[in-house]
């Protein structure tokens, strides 16, 4: 037998081990309770980094230890497969996506297995393969049928010299080019496919008190859901009463503040009110706003711009004109598409107000302020309140505001909400910052969206029988990045399903987001039903799978995610249980997310960058189990931190040490073991036992480390003493093996058949601490006198206050500083300290 530590040889042969014993496959049958462990699907983007790594090897060990704690663990693997990266590979290097997707599929498979990780193979799901989109096809349809899918004008980023649609990533700079050709990028309104998740916004708000997430991401859902309450009213223009529009205000206390009324750029109005003079400077900032992104139009950094249309509007409340303008910060999305300026109570109407000379009236001031008879005191305060009253409401009182005046908040919105309902059309109402959910994509590798266009019969969708639309298999790409199923004429060109005239079908393809939407449920039951004929009354995977299975326990991913996938999971699942396929609400019932690995510049690592580390050369030199270590060694996980080759080093010593603690026989002695070292060794192993346990539970990976590394220098301690070959001993190898099989599986395996433990350590149970073995004889404790440490003394770990203090009063040391004085108290603290007051 091989006496040195090789992974090249060992790491392999259990990897083929388990494979041929099915060790990691789905148990339908155990009566154990399941846990669905999840973690992210990886796009085939060709060659795994260290960056892939991070998320899957530390979610790996997290499923082993829930397995040897007695759980009945499944952990599956798949990949989102559709997407951009594959179109833009199909035009640079002339080959299909599918033939360039599966072929990294396969080179990214070979690594994954290598990394020892515990994924269930036989369930593997691909999303671009026809057996998993059907299914996507299918939910399309579905939510068609129940109203959730509907087809309306959206705005798209376009390139007129490619004349095509661009992804956010293929819009560059500041100045937003296409990448291809340089051109100015417009926004164009197309007909395009939405969900609607807006029907779910309050369960989804609602329903994050339920689930066991991190805060952070809670917090990211509930703001991009953006529920406010407030009220709705309508705004006349002056001298056109005939033409009207409405505004959102969750403040309607504030309407007399109102001195300005600001337009979306885009919106219908604005070239019916334009006055002549104002024309000109109007049509261009529209054109400007044009080329630029909502994201940009949103964000709270620089200076807001906006061009006055020359119209005014009537403000309810007083009957006083206020300036109408257009601003790119207000979106035809959000709302009305139209806002009231109040600048005095609004942060972002002040800086518009202050940029362009309009007025600031304060109409909210602080209760202590209210009621002054001098007039001078409001001239006194207006900067504070200008500070301060942006968003005052307790405490706060209505001023400057008619029969109002004096109103405190919460009566205030009460009195003016009654009283714009019934002069200004206006109505309470709830309104939301998320919008629904825009799934169209101007591409070709997606997933088709199942939808006919007939001239006689309107809009049809395909039906159930008819799916799934797949995608042509000799399609040809454009230089220009156009979509390839607007060319192909037999894609393109069909017969209606209802009348038989020639139609056309839907060109578009959905978002991949769609696909990561139901994925967890596809690998219940991967393909399930392929080649068979589908029907309104399927569902997409073995009822009884999803039964035993579902929901997933616990998922791990990257907190960027939060407002995209991880709501719209939780999105779709909502929409199944209201179509009957599921009897839960919340697709995950525990998240995690995972820091990020950075490379050598303290960059995120990427292919661009060149800062990439690649874990095969390292898997090569060291062995998967130093870089699975590694990687959980290197911070905590929750917080990532940058790769440092140097450090692999030192883990790698760790293993090997390990090894020869377990392997190399110890120089013979005769002694016999005292009952203080049986004692002491024991307190180390079941005191590892706590701590590592602790650290599995909270995925606190790097600390975990840390302890089995610091537990193993005592066992090579302990090996040069007559504790070696005890049942002390054994049980202490024992527990070591077991403790670092999770994170290190392949050593541990090796090491636990050579002291002839029973195939596999990880069918074993988990150690079990014992809190007796593990209470410390004796501790150390500082003795102070007046709030300095002179000495520090060892004394039972369970003696009481009395012995404490006679045992420090009693130090030599203590002695000689307390010599002349006087000691007037004594402070114990058991287990930690003694402090002497004395003077």
């Amino acid at each position: 037998m091989n006496d040195r530590y090789e992974p090249n040889i060992i790491e392999p042969k259990w990897q083929q081990q388990w494979e041929a014993d099915r060790l990691y496959r789905r148990d339908d049958e155990s009566t154990a309770q399941k846990w669905y462990f999840l973690t992210m699907l990886p796009y085939p983007s060709g060659d795994l980094h260290a960056g892939h790594w991070y998320p899957m090897t530390p979610s790996d060990a997290g499923a082993r230890y829930k397995r040897m704690n007695g759980y009945n663990v499944w952990l599956p693997i798949g990949f989102d497969a559709f997407g951009l990266p594959a179109e833009n590979a199909a035009i640079k290097h002339g080959v299909h996506p599918h033939k360039w997707t599966l072929a990294n599929i396969e080179r990214m498979r070979g690594q994954l297995r290598k990394m020892g990780t515990m994924f269930d193979w036989e369930h593997e799901a691909i999303s671009c393969l026809p057996g998993y989109y059907q299914w996507t096809e299918w939910f399309f349809r579905k939510f068609y049928d129940m109203g959730l899918a509907y087809r309306e004008q959206a705005p798209v980023d376009f390139c007129p010299t490619c004349n095509t649609t661009l992804a956010r990533e293929q819009v560059w700079g500041e100045d937003r080019h296409c990448e291809r050709c340089g051109t100015p990028v417009e926004i164009r309104d197309l007909a395009q496919w939405k969900f609607r998740i807006t029907n779910y916004a309050d369960e989804l708000l609602d329903m994050l008190d339920e689930i066991d997430w991190p805060e952070r991401v809670k917090t990211m859902q509930r703001n991009w859901i953006g529920r406010s309450e407030g009220v709705e009213f309508e705004m006349k223009i002056q001298g056109q009463e005939d033409l009207s529009f409405r505004v959102f205000t969750t403040r309607p206390d504030t309407t007399f503040g109102m001195s300005f009324a600001v337009l979306a750029p885009e919106h219908e109005l604005v070239e019916q009110i334009t006055t002549v003079e104002q024309q000109e400077i109007v049509r261009d900032y529209v054109d400007a706003t044009k080329r630029k992104s909502e994201l940009v139009r949103q964000t709270d950094a620089g200076e807001k711009s906006g061009v006055f249309t020359g119209a005014y509007a009537i403000n309810p409340v007083n009957d006083q004109p206020v300036p109408i303008w257009i601003a790119d910060y207000v979106l035809m999305g959000y709302g009305t598409g139209a806002i009231m300026g109040v600048p005095a109570h609004d942060e972002r109407d002040f800086a518009f107000a202050r940029k362009y000379g309009i007025p600031t009236p304060i109409v909210i001031v602080a209760e202590e302020i209210y009621g002054a008879n001098d007039d001078s005191v409001w001239d006194q305060q207006a900067g504070w309140n200008l500070a301060v009253a942006y968003t005052l409401k307790e405490g706060g009182v209505m001023v400057n505001s008619g029969q109002f005046d004096g109103s405190p908040w919460p009566q205030s919105f009460d009195d003016t909400a009654v009283w714009l309902a019934a002069h200004a059309a206006g109505e309470r109402k709830v309104n939301y910052r998320i919008r629904d959910w825009l799934i169209s994509r101007q591409r070709m590798w997606g997933s088709p969206i199942p939808i006919i266009y007939c001239p006689d019969c309107g809009t049809v969708p395909v039906p159930y029988e008819d799916l799934p639309v797949l995608l042509p298999e000799d399609a040809e790409f454009r230089p220009t990045g156009e979509s390839p199923l607007k060319f192909h004429e037999g894609f393109r060109y069909v017969k209606c399903p209802q009348c038989g005239s020639d139609a056309e079908r839907e060109t578009d393809t959905m978002d991949t987001f769609l696909c990561s939407s139901w994925y967890p449920y596809a690998y219940l039951s991967p393909y399930w039903k392929e080649g068979e004929t589908l029907s309104p009354d399927d569902v997409p995977w073995e009822k009884e799978k999803g039964d035993i299975w579902m929901p997933v326990d616990q998922y791990t991913g990257g907190i960027e995610h939060a407002t995209m996938h991880l709501l719209y999971v939780r999105f779709f699942t909502k929409a199944m249980r209201d179509a009957g396929l599921v009897d839960f609400d919340e697709p995950m019932l525990r998240l995690f997310n995972q820091g990020m690995i950075l490379g050598e510049d303290g960059l995120k690592m990427s292919k661009s960058k060149g800062n990439v580390a690649n874990p095969d050369d390292y898997v090569g030199k060291y062995g998967a189990d130093t870089v699975r270590a590694f990687l959980m060694f290197i911070g905590p996980w929750d917080q990532g931190g940058p790769w440092n080759p140097r450090g692999i080093e030192g883990v790698h010593r760790f293993l090997q040490r390990v090894w020869a603690l377990v392997v190399d026989e110890p120089d013979s002695t005769d002694d016999v073991p005292t009952a203080k070292q049986i004692a002491d060794l024991r307190r180390a192993t079941h005191q590892t036992i706590f701590k590592v346990t602790e650290d599995y539970e909270n995925f606190k990976f790097n600390t975990m480390i840390a302890a089995l590394m610091g537990f193993s220098n005592t066992l090579i301690e302990a090996k040069k003493t007559a504790v070696y070959g005890t049942e002390a001993w054994d049980e202490a190898i024992s527990a070591l093996l077991q403790m670092m099989a999770p994170a290190m599986p392949h050593i541990s395996e090796e090491l636990w058949a050579r002291s002839g433990g029973r195939y596999s350590v990880h069918t074993q149970s988990w150690p079990v601490g014992d809190p007796e073995l593990a209470k410390e004889d004796v501790v150390e404790i500082a003795i102070q006198i007046n709030g300095k440490v002179r000495d520090r003394i060892e004394i039972a770990a369970d003696a009481d206050k009395a012995t404490i203090e006679a045992a420090a009063m009693a130090n030599d040391r203590v002695q000689k500083w307390l010599d002349g004085q006087t000691v007037r108290k004594v402070i114990v603290v058991p287990g930690r300290m003694v402090n002497i007051v004395a003077n």
